[in-house]
């Protein structure tokens, strides 16, 4: 039952953070990095916090208590992290949604699920599996095998994104009859995408670093209620405020100078706007976006392993996302096999999911 749970709380914070950038695209008047930091407030400071009060009794304090290494690991963590977010957002600008997303967190997946557990090889943790664990259990090769699936699957995704690109350079249109050069760029898009993708998995090793802050609120949460079995669904909650003043450190400063380069700061109080309007949905946005880590520490307290865990929260996000693009019609007018490509990969991505549930089932 627990691992069903991790499932369904994987899922929900896929389809979070999968559609978190749909609000976005009802502002209307300002510049992607106006928009972008009044979610990415939101996102890393309003809410986090607010999230750690409501499920965690004197987090303040267990923050404080910490140690300044790991209070600096993880912040670091977060800091790097925050430059793989921010690519984000630029990676599905050029991209779409469904390409963009596909590649980043595909990368993301593989990267973070992978490299800790290399880590504990060499430096081994209580409770954490490391590589040699996956690669001599059944178990843990069948949730590699799920990996391997979920590779191929975004490889097949950006094929069907290079053939759209041929495409649209062949008519000279995309789509919605926008020129070639106004969005859609996969060259530099694929480019932002990787460097995303790589340093988006730092977000995991942040919360391996912050881990002796979760153990603190577990411990506390089972003193108080001895009666209770299993790990507090909550506890990665305080981690998360830490590793989120990284992400937002690294997005104010850049979204700062975007404005200043670009001559944006007046966005923000631009009447000739819907003020109030874009405010709404960069706060929605925002919002939707920290959903996937609260329910991901949801799902990773029911599976109990982090590397899974990581797997099927990716692999749930790039399925929710390549379903808004095709929901938003980011496919319409390639020709068919193109389209039957990425439906393919999309198949293909869901399959993984499978194969790794079944994985940790099997544990």
């Amino acid at each position: 039952m627990g691992v069903i749970l991790g499932v369904l709380f994987h899922f929900i914070g896929g389809f979070a953070s999968g559609s978190f950038y749909i609000p976005y695209k009802k502002v209307r008047g300002w510049a992607w990095e106006s928009y972008w930091i009044i979610g990415g407030l939101f996102s890393w400071l309003i809410v986090p916090p607010l999230a750690a009060y409501l499920t965690i009794p004197n987090f303040s304090e267990i923050i404080s208590s910490q140690g300044s290494s790991v209070l600096g690991t993880t912040y670091l963590f977060g800091l790097l992290w925050g430059i793989g977010g921010l690519t984000y957002g630029l990676g599905v600008r050029y991209l779409g949604v469904s390409l963009g997303s596909s590649i980043i967190l595909g990368l993301c997946m593989v990267f973070g699920s992978i490299l800790p557990s290399i880590y504990y090889d060499f430096f081994p943790q209580d409770g954490k599996d490391t590589f040699t664990t996956f690669m001599s259990t059944t178990w843990g090769l069948t949730v590699m095998a799920g990996l391997a699936v979920c590779v191929i699957g975004i490889i097949v995704c950006g094929k069907a994104g290079t053939m759209k690109e041929r495409e649209i350079n062949a008519s000279g249109t995309d789509p919605h009859g926008m020129t070639v050069a106004t969005e859609y760029k996969f060259g530099l898009g694929i480019f932002v995408a990787i460097v995303s993708g790589v340093l988006s998995a730092c977000f995991n090793f942040g919360i391996e670093a912050g881990k002796p802050m979760a153990d603190t609120a577990n411990e506390l949460w089972k003193a108080a209620n001895p009666a209770e079995t299993g790990n507090f669904l909550y506890q990665n909650n305080v981690t998360y405020v830490v590793v989120l003043w990284g992400g937002l450190t690294t997005n104010l400063i850049w979204c700062m100078i975007l404005n200043a380069r670009n001559k944006s700061f007046g966005d923000y109080t631009n009447k000739n706007t819907p003020l109030l309007r874009n405010y709404f949905f960069s706060a929605l946005a925002g919002a939707t976006w920290f959903l996937q880590f609260f329910f991901y520490g949801m799902g990773e307290s029911k599976m109990g392993n982090g590397a899974s865990s990581w797997i099927l929260h990716m692999a749930f996000i790039i399925l929710i996302a390549n379903c808004w693009g095709l929901a938003l019609k980011e496919w319409k007018g390639v020709s068919k096999k193109t389209f039957s490509t990425v439906v393919a990969g999309i198949l293909i991505i869901i399959l993984s999911v499978l194969i790794v549930g079944y994985g940790n089932s099997i544990k």
